[in-house]
């Protein structure tokens, strides 16, 4: 069989067996983090624009949009899967650097509240589809370069595959063929990552239209549309056209069924670029030493040197980020904030607004970093992405914390106390304490809910 005939033989089996009781519950939580992650973003300019647009486009349709009604269903797919990624506060799958989730989960909620489907259904798409998006991604990973080869092109990965994931669990949803769906949506997954570097909000919506896109290829699909039965391996496919000759179909289809790279998907404890993570961890146990900032000489922070071209250039950009979205990525920043005590885990929201971006107090800690390649870091990475934070103080003194392992991972993970402590924190930056538990007990009783509706309507 072809690569796509044996990724809907996969979800065949899935949809006809179930996913394991483990996996549906770690699904669960992939919900969970979703939902509270895009109430969290519901006053963000990016979810604004998409929502103005999307009721522009009009229509009647029965899912549900976060902040916006009930609409047709690539309608509330853009919506939703833009709110998920607006904070970059989406979960990650490491060496791909995917964030499949924020794809993945709004097309399949989608299209589960519009076809009726079970909690249980719902989350066996959803792990078939994020267990899609994050093989293919590491289709197009690079052992000898150490990175991703879609990164290193400037691509989004995460949109370019969580289109495909997405299209799968639509597709598992509607009962449509899901080699077909995924040889449409090859078509529509794109996604560039030169906003990291310089500016725009583009990148925000790159979740949205993947999701959009995923259940568009399912519809079309189920109204006759067809994919080509090579669109993966293919001479003309989409490993060839984004990743050329450096592609390893062995990672889409070895182990699929039995090896799951679901449960290891790094769950993020703050609301910024993941590679900043292991710094801001640092950067807190510095502080926890009890360092006056104001002692502060000058700071190395060391990490792999393939992720310094997000978080580390160019210098003048990351020590004084343009707004509080680009200060998510700028090393310097995230430094600066974790020494100086932030919200959350750690640092939350607060820490990446526009005021915060601006604060002269983060700013001249900021300034202060210099970003260096680290090699013990290079050996590490991409399976976690760690860094290694070096302080000098006035008085000579000299400091240093390494981390080789990320939180939020499964050699540091969230406790389910701190996980139930992030959705909380964001979605009552939108909905009562009250109602956020109630939305919190429905996700996670999921795999019991005989509608998925139950949980939309509380969310409508």
């Amino acid at each position: 069989m072809t690569v796509v005939r044996q990724l809907a033989a996969f979800a065949s089996s899935v949809r006809q067996k179930g996913l394991p009781a483990e996996l549906r519950a770690d699904a669960a939580r992939r919900v969970l983090d979703v939902l509270g992650n895009s109430l969290a973003a519901t006053a963000e300019p990016p979810a604004a624009a998409v929502g103005t647009l999307v009721r522009e486009w009009g229509g009647d349709g029965r899912a549900t949009a976060i902040g916006a009604g009930r609409l047709p269903e690539p309608s509330a797919a853009l919506l939703n899967g833009t709110l998920a990624h607006s904070l970059d506060f989406d979960d990650t799958h490491l060496p791909s650097v995917l964030h499949p989730s924020a794809s993945v989960v709004p097309a399949a909620l989608a299209t589960a509240e519009t076809r009726g489907a079970t909690g249980a259904q719902l989350l066996d798409a959803i792990g078939v589809g994020v267990e899609i998006a994050v093989r293919i991604g590491m289709a197009g990973y690079d052992e000898e370069l150490g990175n991703s080869v879609f990164f290193e092109r400037g691509l989004h990965a995460t949109a370019i595959c969580g289109a495909l994931g997405g299209a799968a669990a639509s597709a598992m949803l509607s009962d449509v063929d899901v080699a077909d769906a995924i040889g449409i949506a090859s078509s529509m997954g794109a996604g560039l990552l030169e906003a990291n570097r310089t500016g725009g909000t583009v990148k925000r919506v790159h979740c949205g239209w993947a999701a959009h896109s995923a259940v568009t290829a399912a519809g079309l699909a189920r109204t006759g549309i067809t994919g080509p039965p090579t669109v993966l391996e293919g001479r003309f496919g989409l490993l060839q056209a984004f990743c050329g000759d450096q592609t390893n179909l062995a990672a889409i289809t070895d182990g699929l069924g039995e090896d799951w790279e679901l449960p290891g998907i790094f769950f993020k404890p703050y609301p910024c670029n993941h590679f900043t993570h292991a710094g801001i961890d640092a950067a807190r146990r510095i502080a926890a030493r009890g360092v006056d900032p104001g002692a502060i000489e000058r700071i190395e922070l060391g990490a792999p040197t393939a992720v310094l071209r997000t978080i580390g250039e160019p210098r003048e950009a990351k020590i004084a980020p343009e707004s509080g979205y680009h200060a998510a990525f700028s090393g310097p920043y995230t430094v600066a904030a974790g020494l100086l005590g932030g919200g959350g885990l750690g640092v939350f929201h607060e820490d990446f607004t526009d005021e915060a971006a601006a604060d002269p107090a983060r700013l001249a800690l900021a300034a202060k970093v210099t970003c260096v390649p680290d090699a013990r870091c290079d050996e590490i990475f991409p399976h976690q992405f760690p860094a290694v934070l070096r302080v000098w103080l006035r008085d000579g003194t000299h400091l240093e914390e390494r981390v080789d392992a990320n939180r939020g991972g499964s050699g540091n993970p969230l406790s389910t106390e701190e996980l139930a402590t992030k959705f909380r924190l964001n979605a009552t930056r939108t909905v009562s304490t009250q109602q956020a538990e109630r939305i919190a007990d429905l996700t996670l009783s999921l795999p019991d809910l005989p509608t998925v509706t139950t949980l939309t309507t509380e969310l409508a």
